[in-house]
């Protein structure tokens, strides 16, 4: 489970696949439902990737 302003590293993402071994910060204050899929958004990853979404299979905590 992950939380608002969490870093994570995003190990794999099918949103993007340029976000793929970066880190970001987990955007959600509440765990996502069946609007993104049970999907974390993710966010500060790069200027040019724009926020994902990812599976909690594909992030890992770093914090």
């Amino acid at each position: 489970m992950f939380h608002a302003g969490q870093t994570v590293l995003i190990i794999s993402c099918k949103d993007d696949p340029r976000a793929a071994g970066r880190t970001g910060r987990i955007v959600d204050e509440i765990p996502p439902g069946p609007l993104t899929e049970g999907r974390w958004t993710v966010d500060r990853i790069s200027i040019w990737i724009a926020p994902v979404l990812c599976r909690a299979a594909e992030l890992q905590a770093i914090d």
